[in-house]
């Protein structure tokens, strides 16, 4: 079976060390430090990873990640391109589910938070796993949107979402792009919105991801 999320975890690591620590990302002030060390915590420190998705753990959260990245960044990289076969949500048996959306989007995070960048020439069976993880993000996000919205990557599918009305939308673009902009990142995704102006406005600037 094809590795895309240790594939893309090793790119997102060569980019890291190109681009420095201090560069900068689209996850808000974060540093290519600061994500690197989100994505440590995430994987290495379970005991400390809840404040990700909880609010009042989060401060735990915050202090546990910010002394992962006082650490060498060498160090980091490191540990980044070798994750433990132990960690629940990097094993072997979970890593292509677990990390495949990750990796990939935090390696646009760095990509994109640059001037100058271009959408990669993805692997066919990369977009495909893509496309599948974009479907269920759609049906995530947008479940209770106030309007219907269809999904659609031309050569994969289509997804049909939110709540019908009068003002339908429609989203479209390559499987990466479309979760990106799923993921919340509207303004760094190449994905085209049609409907009226005001609802595709809406869309565009609505708070998504999880």
């Amino acid at each position: 079976m094809t590795r895309y999320a240790f594939a893309e975890r090793l790119a997102l690591a060569d980019l890291m060390a190109e681009a420095g620590p201090d560069a900068p990302t689209l996850c808000g002030d974060w540093t290519v430090r600061d994500l690197l060390a989100h994505l440590l915590l995430r994987e290495r420190r379970p005991d400390a990873a809840g404040g990700i998705l909880i609010r009042s753990l989060a401060g735990r959260t915050e202090r546990v990640q910010r002394r992962i990245a006082g650490r060498d960044f060498a160090a980091l990289l490191r540990e980044l391109r070798d994750p433990p076969w132990w960690s629940p949500v990097s094993n072997p048996l979970v890593d292509e589910a677990a990390n495949l959306t990750e990796m990939f989007i935090h390696l646009e995070d760095v990509r994109r938070a640059v001037p100058g960048w271009l959408p990669r020439d993805l692997p066919a069976g990369l977009s495909e796993a893509l496309w599948r993880a974009a479907g269920r993000q759609a049906r995530l996000v947008l479940r209770r949107y106030p309007v219907q919205v269809r999904v659609s990557a031309p050569g994969h599918g289509t997804v049909i979402v939110g709540r019908p009305g009068t003002h339908p939308l429609s989203l479209t673009g390559t499987p990466g792009e479309l979760l990106m902009f799923l993921s919340g990142r509207q303004a760094h995704a190449r994905a085209s919105v049609d409907g009226t102006p005001e609802a595709a406005g809406r869309l565009r600037t609505a708070r998504l991801g999880v």
